[in-house]
């Protein structure tokens, strides 16, 4: 009997149903949670799908396992993640009631005492710094006299991040002490309302809206800043230890703290064993990110941030030791690993439709691997639609921004 993989997701991302293809055809039968009309809807491999509900989610996630009894939970942005935890926390409290619940969770994404850790930016740096992983000097900033405080001291540029962000939304490198400091309060920031709505229109995401109203703010931490050029790495993990890894060097961007849209597959022993250590002590399993700068004079991999979720290129099966479906697969049904067949031989990998949507021109579509699922044309076409609604938002977005600069400029 295949093992069921239930897929938590809030956020109308094309990479999910890319990842729920690749998982039933590791040998799982896949079911998922998520918001309606995702991309999930679109391809034969899953089961099921079970309404997500952005206001209430945790009874959606509780009405989710009941029904789906899953072996394992995959969630794939950090929302879900959070969710997770906070059912566990719910469901701790109810002792022996609540027992299976908080068993699945934690054999799908680890020990319980990773949880308060895994959103903290400057917490994942501290604990990965003690394992001798290198990492760049990072400050939770409360307010403005320790944003002022942290640039006397590091100088600029310098890293501004907001906890529980993703997709490089919480993201901005400032190079000026006007700009960290209009930045610092940008991210501090509830939700604004164009940008709720906007979730809501483009994404069917209704995940700010409580934000919004209830006016929460976000914790913000400084990183000093690393010279150098992004990689990537996502690894499959069961108890602690790694079972595959992917490792990329990003080559191109949708933007300059968007998600990759180009990426070139690397062997790279620092950022393995980095990974290696940071899941033995966090006593992670499932799947995890993790992001590093690649220094420019000396190459040195540093760590930069922890995803605890499955990221964009969870479904690449490259090779022995690159496939981490099937790793996940035997480690939950206890089977002989069965890798699948290498997708390509080209190390370039073109992430559809990251790249296409960043520059229809792009070379990097002939002559890299154009990762387009053309045996779901279902997906294919709900993708390309969701893409040109994405397009115009994003160039709306980018024309107010310039012209933003431009007003600040002109006083």
């Amino acid at each position: 009997m295949k093992p069921t993989v239930l897929i938590v997701t809030t956020r109308c991302w094309f990479s999910t149903a890319r990842l729920a293809i690749a998982l039933a055809e590791a040998g799982y039968a896949v079911e998922a949670v998520c918001p309606t009309s995702h991309p999930l809807g679109r391809i034969r491999s899953v089961r099921r799908l079970h309404p997500y509900n952005g206001l209430t989610p945790l009874a959606a996630l509780t009405d989710a396992v009941t029904s789906a009894k899953p072996d394992l939970i995959i969630p794939s942005d950090d929302l879900a993640t959070r969710h997770l935890h906070e059912l566990y926390c719910r469901e701790e409290r109810r002792g022996n009631a609540g027992a299976s619940v908080c068993l699945l969770i934690e054999r799908s994404l680890g020990s319980r005492a990773s949880f308060p850790v895994v959103y903290q930016r400057t917490a994942v740096m501290d604990l990965a710094r003690e394992e001798g992983i290198r990492v760049p000097d990072s400050q939770v900033i409360a307010d403005t006299a320790d944003l002022d405080g942290w640039m006397a001291h590091t100088g600029l540029p310098t890293v501004l991040k907001s906890d529980g962000s993703s997709g490089g939304e919480g993201v901005r490198v400032v190079r000026t002490p006007e700009e960290a400091n209009r930045a610092f309060h940008v991210l501090q920031a509830p939700p604004s309302l164009a940008r709720a709505v906007k979730h809501v229109l483009v994404d069917q995401d209704t995940t700010l809206i409580s934000p919004l109203l209830l006016r929460r703010r976000n914790i913000v931490s400084a990183q000093t800043f690393v010279s150098g050029h992004e990689a990537t790495s996502l690894v499959a993990c069961w108890k602690g230890k790694v079972l595959a890894a992917l490792h990329f060097e990003v080559i191109n961007k949708q933007d300059a703290t968007g998600p990759a849209s180009v990426l070139r597959l690397i062997d790279n022993a620092e950022m393995s064993r980095a990974a290696e250590k940071l899941v033995r002590r966090l006593d992670l399993s499932g799947l995890n990110g993790l992001d590093f700068m690649l220094e420019t004079e000396t190459g040195n991999a540093y760590l930069i941030e922890l995803n605890p979720r499955a990221t964009q290129v969870g479904h690449l099966r490259l090779g022995p030791g690159r496939d981490l479906p099937a790793a996940l697969h035997a480690a939950v049904s206890g089977n002989v690993l069965q890798e699948a067949q290498k997708i390509t031989e080209n190390h370039t990998i073109t992430l559809f439709p990251q790249e296409w949507t960043r520059n229809p021109q792009s070379p990097f579509l002939l002559s890299g691997y154009h990762d387009i699922p053309w045996e779901e044309p279902e997906l294919l076409r709900a993708c390309l639609r969701k893409s040109r609604k994405w397009t115009t938002w994003y160039y709306q977005r980018k024309w107010i921004q310039a012209s933003s600069a431009v007003h600040r400029l002109r006083l």
